[in-house]
């Protein structure tokens, strides 16, 4: 798994380098990109050198957590083009609450704090244009 993480973090790393944007980002649209598979490339080759010696599966009620998240995750990535932002993240972070056994009112309060922050900080402080609403209502 380590050998595997590392692989693709580092091809991860080298496509997102190529990333070109039409808008006037200031650090380019592979910067996160770029950023996030560094540390992913550090702690995959963790794995590689220090691997657990007795490792423990995930079983039953936790794997299906895992694989849930797994499944909202690529709906929501799938969703955001349709759906706009905000939608699409506030039921994704309120579901995700809810799979890690919050309940339904934090999940929901926290799912639109995060939406209106995340908005707020890419929109509005990056100056990254993210489509609130979907296309034919925003």
């Amino acid at each position: 798994a380590g050998i595997f993480m590392l692989i693709v973090s580092i091809a991860f790393g080298i496509t997102a380098s190529s990333y070109e944007a039409s808008f006037g980002d200031p650090l380019g649209p592979a910067a996160l990109p770029v950023m996030l598979s560094i540390p992913a490339a550090l702690l995959s080759l963790c794995l590689v050198l220090r691997p657990d010696p007795d490792p423990v599966w995930a079983t039953s009620t936790p794997l299906i957590r895992q694989l849930a998240t797994l499944v909202l995750l690529i709906a929501y990535a799938l969703l955001l083009d349709p759906f706009g932002f905000l939608l699409p993240t506030f039921v994704t972070v309120t579901v995700l609450g809810r799979i890690l056994l919050s309940g339904w009112l934090k999940s929901a309060l926290s799912g639109v704090l995060m939406t209106l922050v995340l908005f707020v900080t890419f929109d509005t402080l990056l100056g990254l244009p993210l489509r609130a609403l979907p296309a034919g209502l925003g």
